[in-house]
């Protein structure tokens, strides 16, 4: 048995609407990361210094040592960065979420102090601005535990965001184990916010950014000048202002450090993007746990009715055995395979249902047309159908035939059987008596081979329907 745990559907083409207040075209939101002082350094009891989002692109970590330049880089965005950001947006009076370290927000109580004042949200960014890809579980655990700890006692409230950023396979599953996190943002996944159970519990997740996000001024081939990332942002914003606009509004994030962007030659281009922003109407400029708070309220989470690939093996055949006609190996071949969140939907667990009927061999697929019933046929008249073949042949009035139609579809289905050795199919729900009379003569004319397809192709119809009335 295989389950996959990734879930590659997300809203699969059909966003809820967003609903932001006053019919907000998009909701923008500034991350400002503070991570000054809570970077790899050996005066912090790390092993090396740090290499990491710098302005010495390729940097390497030095074992035991104090690395100078790189200590001063960070330091700048402390001392001078930051406050050249807090100015552009307080003047501007726009609102910002803090991923902030908790050992550097411990280190720096003035811009602390400063963010409070504003207003801002201050989320956690874990305990230190270290790489987590390799911590055990054990560890990451604590640090979490840690960090909330010390970000209580640093601004004087509980974070109500996590983000670490530098995360490990672990981290959205212990933020979600955890419980006293309105939302975490260790994920890329979407433009919009969504639920997930990943640890049996509901998880609000607020994706984040790696693209509209300062740190490609610190990367081979990233930003190279201000007006690049102007350029980017602005884009950006034009294509999620647009979709709003056309009725689907979504969530853009922007993603800033203190040491990058807060240097005067890319400063300069963010203030004309904060200018560009703030000239549009119908934007909604808000923390994340603004958008957290909103997103609870109009989209609370809602426990899936069915979730196959969290079944056993039990229940999924009870579920899904009788989908496909008197043909539960389907079923059970479709268990054994790889399934995972993206199979949780009528789409999704048709598609493992008839991947495994298109796999199977042409006398089992033939095994699966001989098993359903003729349309209207003995069975029908005898009432020993499935329940499921009942309702559907009903649902075209093929149970309230005149003698006339009887006769007429009787002979049908001898003359197709004997043309090609199997029974007529046909997703019923798809048609109305007049159209399936009329379908009934045009195939009579097609080769075998042409007949063998279409009819599988119409068991995979009937069963799509059968899925859509569990799921409804």
């Amino acid at each position: 048995m295989q389950r996959y745990s990734r879930d590659m559907s997300g809203y699969a083409g059909q966003p809820p609407a967003a609903n932001w207040p006053n019919g907000a075209k998009i909701a923008v939101q500034f991350v400002l990361n503070y991570e000054e002082g809570g970077e790899n350094c050996i005066l912090h009891d790390d092993a090396a210094s740090e290499a990491f989002l710098s302005e010495i692109v390729g940097a390497a970590a030095w074992e035991g040592q104090r690395h100078w330049n790189m200590e001063s880089i960070y330091e700048y965005g402390a001392r001078a960065g930051f406050w050249r950001l807090h100015d552009m947006f307080k003047s501007r009076d726009m609102p910002v979420t803090v991923y902030g370290v908790a050992t550097a927000l411990a280190r720096s109580p003035a811009q602390v102090a400063a963010m409070l004042d504003a207003d801002w949200e201050i989320a956690s960014h874990g305990l230190k601005w270290v790489e987590h890809k390799d911590m055990p579980e054990a560890e990451e655990r604590a640090q979490i535990a840690e960090a909330k700890r010390l970000h209580t006692a640093v601004t004087g409230s509980a974070p109500k965001g996590w983000y670490t950023g530098r995360c490990s396979e672990n981290t959205v599953r212990l933020i979600a184990e955890d419980g006293s996190f309105d939302y975490v943002s260790d994920t890329y996944a979407d433009d919009l916010p969504y639920w997930t159970d990943v640890a049996e519990r509901p998880q609000l997740v607020i994706p984040y950014t790696l693209d509209a996000n300062d740190m490609r001024f610190a990367t081979p081939q990233g930003f190279n000048t201000g007006e690049h990332f102007y350029t980017y942002l602005k884009d950006s914003f034009d294509t999620l202002y647009a979709e709003g606009v056309a009725g689907a509004p979504k969530m853009m994030s922007i993603g800033l450090h203190c040491r990058l962007v807060g240097r005067p030659g890319r400063a300069a281009a963010f203030a004309r993007f904060l200018d560009y922003v703030a000239s549009h109407e119908d934007v909604w400029v808000a923390r994340r746990s603004d958008i957290a708070a909103h997103w609870a309220v109009e989209h609370p989470y809602q426990a899936p009715k069915l979730q196959p690939s969290r079944m056993d093996a039990a229940a999924f055949l009870a579920t899904f055995g009788g989908i496909f006609e008197h043909s539960a190996w389907i079923a059970e071949r479709a268990y054994e395979a790889e399934l995972g969140p993206t199979h949780d939907s009528v789409i999704g667990i048709h598609a493992a249902l008839k991947t495994q009927f298109r796999l199977a061999s042409e006398d089992e697929r033939l095994g699966v047309l001989t098993a359903h019933p003729d349309l209207a046929g003995k069975l029908a008249q005898a009432k020993r159908l499935t329940a499921e073949s009942s309702g559907e042949q009903s649902s075209a009035g093929l149970d309230a035939l005149t003698d006339a139609e009887r006769q007429t579809f009787t002979e049908l289905n001898a003359a197709y059987v004997k043309a090609f050795g199997f029974p007529f199919i046909i997703a019923v729900r798809d048609h109305d008596k007049a159209s399936i009379l009329a379908a009934f003569h045009a195939r009579l004319t097609n080769s075998r081979a042409q007949e063998f397809a279409q009819a599988c192709h119409q068991v995979e119809r009937i069963a799509f329907h059968r899925l859509k009335d569990l799921f409804a």
